[in-house]
Order: C-alpha cells, then sequence, then structure tokens
C-alpha cells in the first residue's frame, strides 16, 4: 500500500506527517506501507521548515534531510490513498486529478475513527508556517492523532 501526504508547501505539514506515519507504521508492525508527501505549489526541493524539524525532533522523530517535491500526475496514480491538510487542497486535486477522488481524504478526518472521512464538519489542519512554537506543537499534535487513526482504519 502507498500513502501520500499532500499539502501546500511540503515544507511543514505534509512532511512532519510523512515522517510521524513511517516511525508510527513500522512500531505498530506495518512497514508494509510505503509513505511519501508532496506539494500543490512548486517550492523547488526546499528543506523541512525549521520550526517543523525541531518539533520533529523534539518528539523523536526524524526532522533531517527532507526536500519538498510537487504533486504529479505519476505520484497520483501510483498512490492508494492521498492524506490532505485542508478542505481546499483536496478540491485542488480533484479539480486537477478527478481519478483521485475516491481515494482522497482528509487527514484529519481519521481523528473520529473510520465514519466521518471527508466530512464537512471536520476542521483543517491549520499551517503553522512562520507563527510561534505553540502552532508546530498544535499541528502536530493533530497530525498525530490523525495518523494513529488512520492506523486503525486501514
Amino acid at each position: 500500500m502507498k500513502i501520500l501526504f499532500v499539502c501546500t508547501a511540503n515544507i511543514c505539514r505534509s512532511f512532519m506527517a510523512e515522517r510521524v506515519f513511517r516511525k508510527r507504521g513500522e512500531e505498530n508492525g506495518r512497514g508494509d506501507i510505503e509513505v511519501s508527501s508532496a506539494s500543490l505549489f512548486d517550492m523547488e526541493g526546499a528543506p523541512g521548515d525549521p520550526g517543523a524539524v525541531d518539533i520533529l525532533e523534539e518528539k523523536g522523530f526524524n526532522g533531517y534531510g527532507h526536500k519538498s517535491r510537487m504533486l504529479t500526475l505519476d505520484m497520483v496514480a501510483e498512490t492508494d490513498m492521498i492524506l490532505v491538510m485542508e478542505h481546499q487542497q483536496r478540491k485542488t486535486i480533484i479539480e486537477n486529478y478527478p481519478e483521485a477522488k475516491e481515494k482522497t481524504f482528509l487527514l484529519k478526518s481519521f481523528s473520529s475513527g473510520c465514519t466521518q472521512l471527508n466530512s464537512g464538519d471536520v476542521d483543517d489542519i491549520r499551517d503553522p508556517y512562520k507563527l510561534s512554537s505553540y502552532y508546530y506543537r498544535l499541528c502536530f499534535a493533530e497530525i498525530y492523532l490523525a495518523i494513529e487513526g488512520v492506523l486503525k482504519c486501514i
């Protein structure tokens, strides 16, 4: 199985989600799941945001060595599940890749279990970019809880 996390720039949220899922997946015996991340905006290989790197390292996850990459048709075609941070990101992916509709979900919808996937009632995972460490911690917590839900649902 292949899971792809997508956000706007692939330097904060989708990058953190990829790193958290990779480690938590292995710890839960799900090393069979290939995980990666991408952006909707071309950041030309930018490294992980320092705030995201710091919170990952603080929480025991590898935050180093990331380079952003832009979402492509090949990525969409090759992945089994696309997990996004915002309703608008899901909408953008479906507009650009209609074939991805049935496999594109809001990451945070997994925080409530497997029954409310893509519910309009689910909040976005807000971008902490250039905000205080509080917002990076909040973002990390939301991502972590949602990934625990993903691991229970798949």
